[in-house]
């Protein structure tokens, strides 16, 4: 399979890109990351590749930044699927694509609402939820009335070696490392009553491709562990891992202006079309995100 990775040299991007290579596929690089902004460079790089399918990453993911800069986070999420899909049409032959949303577009839900199913309604709190959402519903659109076979998927939290230390998992093992090497008793955190649920990246990735390869064209897809943990627990894991015991310091710059409660979802619609189960522990991941830090500091 010729597949085209948009976002490839991200941290997601960088394990999908591996792992197709690693099944055999042949990936197809624009050159330089490609700007999904621009719709001639877009459109251009899918004329020249050909690909059997796009794997459509490309775009901003920090939830916290997108409060500060919502119509970048728009533009980029929502206006650039629209920009992939369009030259997806125009595309010969017509790629199938997969659309990565968000678990995010689902919002602050009632404890009585979990485990989230595809159904549920979308109620996006963050402008990144929000343009997320809006890109879901361009792909949508493509399918329905264009006829480009576009499968989307709604990933849950997700972690493991690499990942920018923007993110909670990473910016916390981070903290750790860095308190550990100068001898701190306190650890800076934000809201560490949020539960969320997480998979390991290198799950994530052969979702995608047995999405790609089995899922259904119009359809979207939780991806998810079924399992939700509290930061709380998140810390206390990975300080038990790193052999330290710190308190933990409530830091207000930490925090966002909403944050959603809880999440966790179901992937029964996934597991029932592709197989696809996960495999890597939530410990695993933890011990490598902080491996990987400490190796890069």
């Amino acid at each position: 399979m010729r597949a085209l990775v948009t976002g490839g040299s991200g941290f997601v991007g960088r394990w999908l890109r591996a792992h197709l290579e690693e099944m055999g596929d042949e990936v197809l690089t624009p050159g330089e990351e490609l700007d999904v902004t621009d719709p001639g460079t877009v459109e251009r790089v899918l004329n020249g590749a050909c690909p059997d399918a796009v794997y459509h990453l490309a775009g901003l993911a920090h939830v916290g930044r997108s409060w500060e800069e919502p119509v970048a986070f728009f533009e980029t999420n929502a206006v650039g699927t629209l920009h992939v899909l369009d030259a997806a049409r125009r595309s010969r032959p017509i790629p199938r694509v997969l659309v990565v949303s968000s678990a995010e577009v689902y919002g602050a839900v009632q404890p009585s609402q979990l485990p989230l199913v595809e159904e549920a309604p979308l109620r996006p709190v963050s402008p990144y939820a929000l343009s997320k959402a809006a890109a879901e519903m361009v792909g949508l659109q493509a399918h329905l009335g264009w006829g480009v076979p576009v499968i989307r998927a709604r990933p849950f939290n997700h972690l493991g070696p690499g990942q920018s230390p923007t993110f909670a998992v990473p910016a916390l093992a981070g903290r750790i490392v860095e308190a550990q090497r100068t001898g701190s008793g306190v650890l800076r955190a934000g809201n560490l009553s949020a539960r969320r649920d997480f998979t390991d990246v290198r799950d994530v990735v052969r979702a995608y491709r047995l999405l790609v390869e089995r899922g259904e064209p119009g359809a979207v897809y939780n991806v998810c562990s079924g399992r939700d943990v509290s930061m709380e627990s998140v810390v206390k894991d990975l300080m038990a891992i790193s052999g330290s015991d710190f308190g933990m310091e409530l830091d207000p710059d930490l925090t966002r202006p909403v944050d959603v409660p809880a999440l966790r979802g179901d992937a029964s619609r996934l597991e029932a079309a592709t197989g696809w189960v996960p495999t890597v522990p939530l410990e695993e991941s933890l011990r490598a995100v902080l491996e990987s830090i400490r190796d890069s500091s």
